[in-house]
Parts: structure tokens; C-alpha cells; sequence
């Protein structure tokens, strides 16, 4: 993804080969680089249970693996690339999960909201906004933009439904360890340090779903 600075149409398009060749293509020409990252890369140090941006990748999927091999080859060709690992993007009805709450409470689509799948979610606007910042400034490196409220999947999904005026009752609940979903249970991302260097304020989702 090319960030501020960038003057896409005055160079030719990127090459192929992944974020790894396209990172060698914008250091090459002074481009800022910044890669967004999805949670399923990283793992917590010992005994913490949120994890910051000194946390080393530790895939246990394919999906997990290719974005840990994303972070590392970008960052190997383009220091000042800037990666930004994010959570579940909320915002405006229109997010996966805000479609799949309205579904399961009307009954017309089957599944369930997990008890034990924790993660961060973050509003759109405000990773917008937060990528932005990140992108026109100095910033790079590993950057963590989510937002502070640790939550299960169905304790999201009652948030969703009590601001859309759903029956959160009618949400079915399940377990992600007793499910063949692949992927790790609990994923809090730690945003408080590149927090401190934005202007953009990371809204947790009781706040911004209120």
C-alpha cells in the first residue's frame, strides 16, 4: 500500500513478488511504505497477556505465518516502512461482524459468536485516521492500532446489537477451541506506545458503540 508522500502517478507500478518486492520498489524511490497487518502473526512474550509491538511473531497458521513472513520481509528491504497490526475493524453497520450480528439475530443465517476468541476491535474511522498519521510522519517499524477494550466475539456482538436495537438473547454462543475454526484464542493487542505518539484517539468499542 503506498502511503503519503507517494506520487503514484508519476512512477510506474509497483512489481510483483509480494510486499517483499513491493517494499524494494518504493525504498528504491523514497516512497513511504506502510503494510497493514492483520492480529494472526503475533504471540504474547511469556506471562503477558496483551501483547505490544516488542512481541516476536509466532504463527500457528498458513494465514499467520504469510503475514509474519510479510512483516519480516518488508522490513528487511524498507527500515522505514512502517507495518501496523490491527484487530477486528468495526464501524458503520458494514463491517463482517456487524452484518453477521444482524443475521444471527434474525435467525437467517446459522453459526455462533465465540466466548473464548479475545481480540481488540477498532473503529474504522479511527484507523483511518491513525494510518494516516502514521504514514505522513516519521513513524517505522512495528505499530499496534487497536483499540484498549479486550473482548470476546459475542460480547462484541451484544455491543452490536444493543445499538441497533437487535435482541441480544437471540445470539447463539459457542466455543472456538471446541470448533475446527484454525487460529489462536486470545489476541490483545497493546496499542498504548504508538498511542502516546498520535493525535488520533484509539476509541474501544464500548465507547464507540454506545
Amino acid at each position: 500500500m503506498l502511503a503519503a508522500g507517494a506520487s503514484p502517478a508519476n512512477s510506474p507500478a509497483p512489481p510483483g513478488g509480494g510486499p517483499g518486492g513491493a517494499g524494494r520498489w518504493a525504498h528504491a524511490r523514497g516512497v513511504r511504505w506502510r503494510l497493514p497487518s492483520r492480529r494472526r502473526a503475533r504471540r504474547a512474550a511469556r506471562g503477558t497477556a496483551r501483547y505490544d509491538e516488542s512481541c516476536l511473531p509466532g504463527p500457528i497458521t498458513p494465514y499467520g505465518a504469510a503475514k509474519a513472513a510479510a512483516e519480516t520481509g518488508i522490513l528487511a528491504v524498507h527500515p522505514k516502512a512502517v507495518v501496523a497490526r490491527t484487530s477486528l475493524i468495526i464501524g458503520h453497520g458494514l463491517s463482517v461482524h456487524e452484518r453477521l450480528v444482524h443475521e444471527l439475530a434474525a435467525g437467517t443465517t446459522d453459526g455462533a459468536l465465540y466466548t473464548d476468541d479475545i481480540r481488540c476491535p477498532v473503529h474504522v474511522s479511527d484507523l483511518a485516521s491513525a494510518l494516516l498519521e502514521l504514514a505522513d510522519g516519521s513513524a517505522a517499524g512495528i505499530h499496534h492500532v487497536a483499540g484498549p477494550d479486550a473482548l470476546s466475539r459475542h460480547q462484541l456482538g451484544v455491543l452490536i446489537a444493543e445499538r441497533d436495537g437487535l435482541d441480544a438473547s437471540r445470539l447463539p454462543t459457542g466455543q472456538r477451541a471446541d470448533s475446527t475454526t484454525p487460529g489462536p484464542l486470545d489476541i490483545r493487542l497493546d496499542s498504548q506506545a504508538t498511542q502516546r505518539h498520535l493525535r488520533t484517539r484509539l476509541r474501544g468499542a464500548r465507547e464507540f458503540l454506545r
